[in-house]
C-alpha cells in the first residue's frame, strides 16, 4: 500500500496494492496497522455507501465537533470527482481545495482528516461510493458549504448537476465561521 501526501496537510491519497489473476483481483482497502504506521490513527465506527446516477453532486458536507468525522473514501463501482476543502481556520491552506478522480479502475482511496468539508460529483451512472467514518452521524452537527461557492471556484466536471435541497442551500464560504 502506498500513502501519498497532498498539498493539504493530513489529506492523503492511498494507493492499495492490487493482486490480479484470472479470477479477478484482491486488495486490502483497510488495514489498521498499516494506516497507524502512516499516522492515520482514527477509530472508524461507521461505514456508509451511496448509489448515484451520473451528474449527482453531494456536498460539501462536514459535522461540527464533538461529532466531527475523519473519512476514508473510495469508489466501488463507477467514478467520482472527489473534492475537499480545508476548513481548519489556523491552517496555512484554509479555504484551499483538493480534488481527485476516484474510480473502480484506479482503486485510489482518499483519507480526509477532521477539519475538511467533503463532497463528490458522480461521473458515471450507477456509481457506488463507500466511506468509513471516525464518528457516528449526528443530524444536529451536520453542516453544508455551498457546492458552487464562487470563492472556492471548484470545477465539478459535471453539466446540470443533480442536487439535494440541503446542498442547494449550503452556506457561502465568506459567511462561514469554522468550528475547527
Amino acid at each position: 500500500m502506498k500513502i501519498i501526501e497532498t498539498n493539504l496537510s493530513g489529506l492523503l491519497v492511498i494507493e492499495p496494492t492490487i493482486f490480479k489473476d484470472t479470477r479477478g483481483y484482491f486488495y486490502e482497502s483497510y488495514n489498521k496497522h498499516v494506516f497507524e504506521v502512516h499516522g492515520i490513527k482514527d477509530n472508524f465506527v461507521q461505514d456508509n455507501q451511496s448509489l448515484s446516477q451520473k451528474n449527482v453532486v453531494r456536498g460539501l458536507h462536514f459535522q461540527h465537533p464533538p461529532f466531527a468525522q475523519a473519512k476514508l473514501v473510495r469508489v466501488i463501482k463507477g467514478a467520482v470527482l472527489d473534492v475537499v476543502v480545508d476548513i481548519r481556520k489556523n491552517s496555512p491552506t484554509y479555504g484551499k481545495t483538493f480534488s481527485i478522480e476516484l474510480t473502480e479502475d484506479n482503486f485510489l482511496m482518499l483519507y480526509i482528516p477532521v477539519g475538511f468539508a467533503h463532497g463528490f460529483a458522480t461521473l458515471e451512472d450507477n456509481t457506488i461510493f463507500a466511506y468509513k467514518c471516525s464518528e457516528f452521524y449526528n443530524k444536529n452537527s451536520e453542516d453544508t458549504i455551498l457546492w458552487n461557492d464562487p470563492t472556492l471556484n471548484i470545477d465539478w466536471k459535471v453539466q446540470n448537476p443533480i442536487l439535494s435541497e440541503k446542498d442547494k442551500s449550503g452556506k457561502l464560504f465568506k459567511d462561514f465561521i469554522s468550528p475547527f
